[in-house]
């Protein structure tokens, strides 16, 4: 369950919101309270919150203090920053650490529902991109997108690993297999691609671990096999040199972006 945190020092706007709030959500969302950016700090240390309202003036740390902390961390929720001050330096600083929406005081309850409701679709935007980009090596990408401006030989040589990721392929083999000298096949598909070709077939067997951590249950020492290395140990190895983390952590991190979009 998707879980709002609502963050200001006045009981009664604290209270009027959550039970708008409430209302509105019919327990669709877990709605929790707090009276300081304080002690919400020390409430997101144990727990994770999809959504916080915070206002901005509180004691100790106010709310685009709290709203600045909150992106350092992983998992950054999105933000509604209520206000009884129309001041434009406080709206366009907020605006810059990207809070949805900006409210006044005394709250209108419609405008109110509508910036959760849009604060709500952002996110699930956000952690679709954040799961894009997870997934997709950009480099790898390009040189996909520019593959009809490649000569024969190099399209077949993409054609050739692609078909066969899960066998231990060499440059020689597909030297071979294209009837070419090793060496001026290597200089012509970095020439075309901007990769070496064995930084390609890394990418290539690195990207289609990461389709099978997400897309599947398959264990890892499964997955390297099917991902063309011989051994898991070697294959955990490689991943980690590319993505900075190890296969098992990768899938939980994808889980993670995953139950936050349900």
């Amino acid at each position: 369950m998707k879980t709002i945190l609502i963050v200001d020092d006045e009981p009664r706007t604290r209270e009027g919101v959550r039970k708008v709030l409430e209302s509105w959500s019919a327990g669709r969302y877990e709605i929790t309270t707090s009276s300081s950016a304080v002690e919400a700090l020390e409430w997101l240390e144990a727990n994770e919150a999809n959504l916080v309202i915070t206002d901005i003036r509180m004691p100790e740390i106010n709310g685009l203090e709290l709203v600045e902390k909150l992106r350092d961390r992983q998992h950054p929720p999105v933000v509604i920053v209520i206000s009884g001050h129309p001041q434009f330096d406080y709206a366009h600083k907020a605006l810059q650490f990207g809070v949805i929406e900006y409210l006044l005081k005394p709250l209108d309850k419609k405008k109110l529902v509508e910036a959760v409701e849009l604060a709500f679709r952002k996110e699930e935007e956000l952690n679709r991109i954040e799961r894009m980009e997870r997934l997709v090596d950009t480099k790898l990408l390009e040189t996909t997108e520019q593959e009809t401006q490649y000569s024969a030989p190099v399209k077949e040589a993409i054609q050739y690993v692609d078909e066969r990721l899960h066998e231990p392929v060499t440059m020689r083999d597909i030297a071979d297999h294209l009837h070419m000298n090793a060496s001026y096949f290597s200089v012509l598909f970095k020439e075309q691609t901007g990769l070496t070709f064995s930084d390609y077939l890394t990418r290539r067997r690195v990207q289609r671990a990461k389709e099978l951590l997400t897309n599947t249950r398959l264990s890892i020492n499964e997955i390297a096999e099917k991902a063309g290395y011989q051994t898991a140990k070697y294959f955990v190895k490689v991943f980690r040199s590319h993505e900075g983390v190890s296969p098992g952590q990768y899938r939980k991190n994808v889980s993670h972006v995953e139950e936050t979009i349900q």
